[in-house]
């Protein structure tokens, strides 16, 4: 099945999740360089925004600040001239579970705060108020695919628009009695700054294009089942193939039947070597 291909260029990418605590050290475990171990998400606090939203953020928008500014960091960009994708297969699942408790209470009346904070594009909001960005931002849901969903539409944008665009993805645990239907164990982000091709600063370009294969899977048994359990780690073949440093082609999640292939083409010649 013909379909058009569309290439952009990576500039950054921010990363933060169980056993991986940014991308340096990411794509040293990814390279095979060091053991991936499992490890629970450590949450950074958010200091970009003021002390009243950093007290009421949740996992949600922690978790999406801090591999935003990771990666624009790592472009080198100011993140108030960039447009920006969110993608998150649901939102703040704690939040939720609030919520819903206080329904089934005697007192039903829900803080102004938990309510904002249900809304999926809050983390969004927060990000605006963290760092000053007004440019558009889309805020999306594609259950399990949503990480494809999210990268089809950056690479869509930045190709339409001829302009940088950033990748957000994430998903965090939900608390029982919601664990169990939506069993997402623990919290995975991943974000990527996305160009136009033949920019100074690319790291890599990668060329989309949608295809019937089935999605690639990870040999680290550990690892596959990190990208199983967590939608935002449906990224992992993508982020491993980048790590490595070599052509290649991998199939990412999108729908049932349909799905995107992400060919990676360096630019660079870079040692993925990390200094700890």
């Amino acid at each position: 099945m013909p379909t058009r291909q569309l290439t952009v260029s990576l500039e950054g990418i921010g990363l933060l999740g169980p056993g991986f605590t940014n991308w340096l050290t990411g794509q040293a475990i990814l390279a095979g360089q060091s053991g991936y171990v499992p490890q629970a998400t450590v949450l950074p606090p958010s200091t970009a925004l003021p002390p009243a939203e950093r007290r009421r953020a949740g996992k949600a928008v922690k978790l999406a600040l801090a591999i935003g500014q990771e990666a624009i960091v790592a472009a080198g960009l100011d993140p108030s001239t960039l447009p920006t994708v969110f993608s998150s297969s649901g939102g703040d699942g704690y939040n939720c579970h609030a919520i819903c408790e206080t329904l089934a209470s005697v007192d039903r009346r829900i803080s102004p705060t938990r309510f904002h904070n249900s809304v999926h594009n809050a983390p969004a909001g927060y990000w605006g108020i963290a760092t000053g960005a007004m440019l558009p931002a889309s805020v999306l849901c594609g259950f399990d695919a949503s990480f494809g969903t999210g990268l089809l539409e950056t690479v869509t944008s930045v190709v339409v628009d001829n302009t940088r665009s950033v990748l957000i993805a994430y998903d965090t645990d939900y608390p029982e009695p919601l664990r169990s239907p939506r069993p997402i164990f623990d919290a995975f982000g991943v974000a990527l700054v996305l160009a136009p091709p033949g920019g100074k600063g690319s790291l890599v370009e990668i060329t989309v294009s949608l295809v019937t294969e089935p999605p690639s899977r990870l040999n680290d048994e550990n690892l596959e089942s990190l990208r199983q359990s967590i939608p935002a780690a449906r990224s992992l073949p993508l982020l491993q193939a980048i790590a490595l440093g070599k052509s290649a082609r991998v199939v990412l999640d999108y729908l049932d039947t349909l799905r995107l292939a992400v060919e990676i083409a360096p630019l660079l010649e870079k040692s993925f070597e990390t200094v700890l």
